[in-house]
This record gives C-alpha cells, sequence and structure tokens, in this order.
C-alpha cells in the first residue's frame, strides 16, 4: 500500500525567478516571495530550459499540465445550446500525429527534469492526445501510477448523434522514474471518500461562475478537480508548476493549501486573469511561506 513520503523541505529557488536573469526568456507577472507564487508570462519550453539549467537535480514536487488538446481543426461542438465552432486558437491546432506527438515528448522531458526525485506530474487530456501522452510518458521512464477518469455528470450533447456523448476526461498521473519515492496522501483520500478507498473514477461538475468571475478559458478545469490532485500528491510548503497556466487554477489550488506555485503562460489574457484570481486567493488566505 501506498504511503506518504516523508515532507521534504526547501527553500524557495529564489535564483530561477529573477527578474533580470528570467528577462531574456519571460516577463515576470506575479512574484511574491512570502507566497512562494511566481506567474511568468513567456514559453513554457524557454522557461523550463532556464529553470532546468540553473537546478539540474530539479526543483518542483508536483506537475499538474493541461497542455493543448489539438482540437481545433474545424470541428463543431455545442454550447450553450447552440452549435458552434471548435476553435479556441492558433495554440490548440493539430500538427498532424507525428508533430503533436513531438511536442508532447519535448514538454513532458522539460518536466521531468524539472521535477525532484520523488516529484509526480498529472496530466490531462481527450482521447485526441492521451495516448500520445501516456506514450512519451513510457519513452522517457516515468512510473505509471493511475489514470484517472474525470466524469461530467452534465456534458455538452452530440449534436451529430453519430457518437456516445463524451462525457469524460483522463488524467494521467506518474512519478519522475522507477525510482521515485512518490507522496501519496492515502489517509487523506480515504477520508475524504467517507472512510473508503478512493476510486480512480471521480464524479465532478465542469468550473461554476464563480471560478470564471475575472474572466473565462476555453478549457478552464474545475478547481476541486486539481485540489484533489495536488492534496493527493503533495505535502505544505510543496512547490507545484503549472507548465500551461490557463486562468490560473492550478495557482489558486496551490496557495489555498499551502503550496508554493509557479505558472507559465504565453497568452497575456489569460494570464491576466490568472494574476487576478491567485492574487485573490493570497489575499483571502493570508498565506505566507516560512523557509526552514
Amino acid at each position: 500500500m501506498p504511503i506518504a513520503a516523508k515532507k521534504r523541505k526547501a527553500s524557495a529557488p529564489l535564483q530561477a525567478f529573477d527578474s533580470e536573469a528570467l528577462s531574456e526568456v519571460a516577463t515576470m507577472a506575479l512574484r511574491d516571495e512570502k507566497a512562494g507564487v511566481f506567474l511568468c508570462q513567456g514559453d513554457s519550453f524557454a522557461v523550463l530550459d532556464h529553470i532546468n539549467a540553473l537546478h539540474p537535480d530539479g526543483v518542483f514536487d508536483a506537475i499538474f499540465a493541461d497542455p493543448p488538446y489539438f482540437l481545433s481543426n474545424g470541428g463543431m461542438t455545442c454550447k450553450s445550446g447552440r452549435r458552434a465552432k471548435v476553435d479556441k486558437g492558433a495554440w490548440d491546432e493539430s500538427r498532424g500525429a507525428e508533430g503533436n506527438h513531438e511536442f508532447n515528448h519535448a514538454w513532458i522531458a522539460r518536466c521531468q527534469r524539472a521535477l525532484r526525485p520523488d516529484g509526480t506530474i498529472w496530466i490531462s487530456g481527450t482521447q485526441h492526445v492521451i495516448h500520445s501522452v501516456g506514450f512519451a510518458l513510457q519513452q522517457l521512464g516515468f512510473k505509471m501510477l493511475n489514470t484517472i477518469t474525470w466524469e461530467k455528470p452534465n456534458p455538452p450533447p452530440n449534436l451529430s448523434c453519430r457518437y456516445f456523448t463524451h462525457s469524460t476526461e483522463t488524467i494521467l498521473w506518474a512519478a519522475k522514474n522507477e525510482r521515485s519515492r512518490h507522496t501519496f496522501n492515502y489517509a487523506a483520500m480515504r477520508e475524504a471518500n467517507g472512510g473508503k478507498q478512493m476510486k480512480s473514477v471521480w464524479r465532478m461538475k465542469a468550473p461554476h461562475g464563480a471560478e470564471k468571475r475575472h474572466g473565462r478559458h476555453p478549457t478552464q478545469k474545475p478547481l476541486e478537480l486539481i485540489e484533489r490532485c495536488l492534496l493527493a500528491s503533495t505535502n505544505p510548503g510543496d512547490f507545484v508548476l503549472d507548465p500551461f497556466l490557463g486562468s490560473g487554477t492550478t495557482g489558486v489550488a496551490a496557495s489555498r493549501h499551502g503550496r508554493r506555485f509557479t505558472g507559465i503562460e504565453m497568452n497575456p489574457a489569460y494570464l491576466d486573469t490568472a494574476r487576478k484570481r491567485v492574487l485573490d486567493e493570497i489575499n483571502d488566505t493570508g498565506f505566507r511561506f516560512s523557509k526552514p
């Protein structure tokens, strides 16, 4: 039975987030050393290369990544009861099977280097991308831990009536390598599940209105989902990364539960939404990380 690894204590790696040092690859949108929060505007590949050069042994205890699903290719979906194009932006356009996999392998490899030896990564996706993600994890020598199925109780209907309604997304959970002694807060998860072992199918609603008050993102995940991932796999004071920050849900979850956090996002509008949400959470919780 997996047990929680001993809590790792480490000071915040401020060197990697020094404004002058980071300026060549990104812009610092939010730097709160006391709360341990760093939000960067830039390309995640370049920022991760910068971090990995300064911290070759890894710096993050956990990563939650919601990468492009490569869905924006002229398809249709249902939005608010109406037919709408699946067009999230150029970042979500397919590069073809080989190109998509090359992209996934590249960013996951960088994330692997950024993880501490016992760190883990959570990656969400649908059938359009998750098989490539899983293969990349295997190619890179990750230790596969769980396949989580997020079941949506009220998904949009399938307008073509030629397929089953798409009502799930997959989240893969993996440790850095086969030698990793990953953290799993088994007792907390069992308590959250009414005293029974928690299963790998999680039924949760999509983000509600309050989670979108500062702005909307087309692939926003519910706060409850990411909170559970972080509470299961990290301890207070641990350092969390989201390389595709979007609207900042991972940052909100990390700040709410006393985890330090770094988020990377290219789109300035999405980053502004994330910044507002994370600042609200920091102010509400009053969390301040004290270096040991």
